[in-house]
């Protein structure tokens, strides 16, 4: 099982919504999770730590290619787990908020499975073009996603962004796409942005 830590809501809720967090690599699950206290209080939080040791410090999800290209068993794997850990929670609505490569893991997840969420928040990230055979556009009618990239990323350049939007129209998902004057990072437009998107979905019935 994936290690975790928890954050619990602190406001009482019609429906249970639960968010879990996937950090880039080279991190751990203490990263995104500062970010909670800036994100709606309804929301049921798990930042998880990836299965694999980065060699520079830190974990990592996969192991990818300079040209971005995915590895097929350790991202298999790290696949295999989140879903376990998924389904060991009880909740009403369940949204993933994935930074760098824990964004291209949030994508990969939703796209190949449709109903396992209601939204994704992809920061900084994109759809791996190796996976498109296995994406289900046709299917995510019910999926919202909410994507930011910075136009002065050096890790991911915001071609990558721009090129998974395009990806997305062919799809009947609900698209929301926001540029950023910043780098790989989540700068505080970006987090007011992202925290009033999550707190409209929470407010729907």
């Amino acid at each position: 099982m994936l290690r975790s830590i928890f954050h619990p809501a602190t406001k009482t809720a019609e429906n249970n919504s639960t968010l879990i967090m996937l950090h880039g690599r080279g991190s751990d699950e203490h990263d995104l999770f500062g970010l909670k206290e800036s994100l709606d209080p309804r929301l049921n939080i798990y930042s998880l730590r990836a299965p694999f040791e980065f060699e520079w410090g830190g974990y990592a999800w996969f192991d990818m290619s300079e040209d971005g290209s995915v590895d097929e068993k350790s991202f298999l794997q790290s696949k295999a787990e989140i879903l376990a850990f998924i389904e060991t929670i009880k909740t009403d609505r369940l949204f993933l908020l994935g930074f760098s490569m824990g964004a291209i893991m949030s994508y990969s997840l939703a796209l190949t499975t449709p109903t396992l969420c209601n939204g994704i928040l992809a920061l900084s990230g994109f759809a791996p073009k190796q996976l498109e055979t296995e994406y289900r556009l046709s299917e995510l009618e019910n999926l919202n996603i909410f994507i930011s990239h910075g136009i002065n990323d050096q890790v991911i350049p915001v071609s990558a962004a721009r090129k998974t939007r395009a990806l997305l129209s062919a799809s009947n998902a609900q698209i929301t796409y926001n540029e950023y004057q910043m780098a790989h990072q989540i700068n505080n437009e970006c987090l007011i942005d992202a925290g009033s998107w999550l707190g409209k979905l929470l407010d729907q019935p």
